[in-house]
C-alpha cells in the first residue's frame, strides 16, 4: 500500500512549511530542501507531481493494498537530493537516517525508529522514475519558478559539460579481459543447463588471457628498452587466447539457436551477443593500433564493456585534460533554472546541436527568449546566421 504523503502530522514532527532551514548555509542540499518545502505549500502542483510519480512506481499494480511502501513524497525528496547533490546511495542513506531537516520534510519524526532507509530500498524506489517523468517534474518546477520571476526566461545562456561515466581507465587489454570475463560468466551456466561440450578447459584459457593482460599492464607501465616489441608480443597472445573464447561463445549461440552477434549489438543491451560484439570490436582496434601500428580514430574505439555509450573528450580543462563520459548541453535562465537539456550523441559536438536545441527551447517557451549567449565552441558562420533568426539578441 502506497500513499502520496502522510497528511496526518505526527506529534514528533513539525508541519513541512514550519521546518526552519539554515538559509545562510552554503551546502547544496539547502536550496533543494527549500524547493521541496515550497512545493508542499502548493497543493495543486504537489498533487500533479505525486500523480506522475505514482504512475511510474505502481505501474499496473494497485496502490491501496499490499504491504506499506515508501511514500511518493519521500521518493521525490530522495531523488531530488540525489540528483541535486550528485550523491551515491550510501551517502543518501546516511543523510536520510541522520539529517533532521531532511527527515522532517519527508514526514519522518524524531521518535520514528521503524522506517528503514536502506540504500537498496532507496535505489529500488528512485530507479522506478522514468527520465520522461523526471523531465516533466523539472518543467513543472521551472514553470513555478517563472511565476515568481516572470522575466527570467528572457535571458538564457547555454553551455555543455561532460557527464562522466563510472568506468576504470580504459585500455584495450583490460577491456578485452572484461569482455572475456563477462562472456564466461554468461556462457558457463548455459553449458551446464543444456549439457553442452567445449568449455572444459575454460579455466586454463582464462588464466592465459589474464596473464597476458597483466603482462601488458606491466610493460606499458614500465616501458624500457624495446617495450613496443614486447608489448606487441603480449598483445598477440592476448588476441589469440581471447578469440578462442569469442569463437566458443559464437558456437554456443549457434547451438542454442540464438542470433549471431552483429556490429549493431555493440550499443545494445547486456546480452551475450552484445558482449561478443563489444569484445570483437576492441580486439579489432587493438590489432589495428598495436599490431598494424595504425592510428585509430576515437569514433572507432570502445571505452567500456558495461557502459558502451562512453566517449572520450579532450576539452583542455584544467586538471582534467581527458574526460570519459557523454556530453550534455544545458540552457540556464537568468534566475538559475535549468530550462532545457540535451544528451548529445557520441558523434556530435557543440556546433552540431546549437541551432536544433535552441529551436526546441524557443518553441517550448513561446518565443519569449530575447537574449541568448554561447561560448566560442558553438560558433560557426552558419550557426550565427540561423540563431539570429531564432533569437533577437546573441
Amino acid at each position: 500500500m502506497r500513499k502520496g504523503y502522510s497528511k496526518q502530522r505526527r506529534l514528533d514532527t513539525e508541519s513541512t512549511d514550519q521546518i526552519q532551514l539554515n538559509l545562510e548555509c552554503r551546502d547544496e542540499i539547502i536550496p533543494i530542501l527549500k524547493t521541496v518545502q515550497h512545493l508542499y505549500s502548493k497543493p495543486d502542483l504537489c498533487e500533479q507531481i505525486l500523480k506522475l510519480v505514482a504512475q511510474d512506481v505502481n505501474g499496473d499494480s494497485r496502490s491501496d493494498c499490499g504491504r506499506e511502501g515508501m511514500d511518493y513524497g519521500q521518493i521525490v525528496v530522495l531523488a531530488s537530493v540525489r540528483l541535486g547533490c550528485n550523491l551515491n546511495y550510501d551517502r543518501l542513506q546516511d543523510l536520510s537516517e541522520n539529517h533532521r531537516r531532511l527527515r522532517g520534510i519527508m514526514g519522518v519524526g524524531e521518535w520514528d525508529e521503524k522506517t528503514s532507509f536502506d540504500w537498496r530500498r532507496i535505489r529500488d524506489n528512485v530507479c522506478l522514475l522514468r527520465p520522461a517523468t523526471i523531465d516533466s517534474i523539472s518543467q513543472m518546477i521551472v514553470a513555478e519558478g517563472h511565476a515568481i520571476v516572470p522575466n527570467a526566461i528572457e535571458t538564457v545562456r547555454a553551455d555543455s559539460f561532460v557527464m562522466e561515466t563510472c568506468i576504470h581507465y580504459p585500455t584495450e587489454s583490460t577491456l578485452i579481459r572484461d569482455g572475456v570475463r563477462k562472456i564466461i560468466s554468461i556462457c558457463l551456466p548455459l553449458t551446464k543447463t543444456y549439457d553442452l561440450p567445449g568449455w572444459r578447459q575454460q579455466a586454463n584459457l582464462w588464466e592465459k588471457v589474464r596473464l597476458a593482460s597483466r603482462n601488458i599492464d606491466r610493460i606499458a607501465g614500465k616501458k624500457g628498452q624495446n617495450y613496443k616489441r614486447r608489448l606487441r608480443k603480449e598483445y598477440q597472445k592476448l588476441l589469440k587466447q581471447s578469440r578462442k573464447f569469442v569463437k566458443l561463445a559464437r558456437e554456443l549461440c549457434t547451438s542454442l539457436s540464438l542470433p549471431a552477434a552483429t556490429p549493431d549489438d555493440v550499443f545494445g543491451d547486456h546480452s551475450l551477443q552484445a558482449f561478443i560484439a563489444r569484445t570483437e570490436r576492441v580486439q579489432n582496434t587493438a590489432e589495428r593500433r598495436v599490431i598494424q601500428e595504425e592510428t585509430v580514430p576515437n569514433s572507432d574505439k570502445l571505452f567500456s564493456m558495461f557502459e558502451p555509450h562512453t566517449q572520450l573528450y579532450k576539452r583542455g580543462k584544467a586538471g582534467e585534460p581527458v574526460q570519459f563520459g557523454r556530453q550534455v548541453l544545458v540552457y540556464e535562465d537568468a534566475a538559475g533554472f535549468i530550462v532545457h537539456h540535451s544528451l548529445m550523441s557520441r558523434e556530435q559536438g557543440d556546433k552540431d546541436v546549437a541551432v536544433e536545441q535552441t529551436k526546441i527551447l524557443q518553441k517550448r517557451f513561446n518565443n519569449r527568449i530575447r537574449r541568448l549567449s554561447f561560448d566560442r565552441g558553438f560558433h560557426s558562420p552558419d550557426n550565427q546566421t540561423e540563431l539570429s533568426d531564432i533569437v533577437p539578441s546573441l
